[in-house]
């Protein structure tokens, strides 16, 4: 495993200075990879952004973790359509 494609459950936790148990939550509702390795639980750096945006939607909005995952379900939808309309606008550039 390459440590620089991930980053320790444990150092993440302490740096947003929430619980480890609150990751593996997250981990077990599919919200975010977790990779084990020699009894640690890494965290992809991919995942970062994703995992940072979770963390602050609990901490700064109070959101439970069945909340958060409505939130994060929704938030993919709108990304997926906002991608899909700049392909379409993209393709419409070609005709004008």
């Amino acid at each position: 495993m390459k440590q620089d494609k991930y980053i320790a459950i444990e150092d993440f936790c302490t740096s947003h200075n929430i619980a480890s148990d609150f990751m593996m939550e997250l981990y077990e509702m599919g919200l975010v990879d977790v990779v084990f390795q020699e009894n640690l639980q890494y965290l992809p750096i991919k995942q970062l952004p994703k995992a940072e945006k979770i963390v602050r939607l609990h901490l700064d909005l109070d959101i439970n973790l069945e909340g958060i995952g409505v939130v994060t379900e929704l938030l993919d939808r709108i990304q997926t359509m906002q991608d899909e309309i700049t392909a379409l606008h993209n393709k419409l550039r070609r005709y004008e």
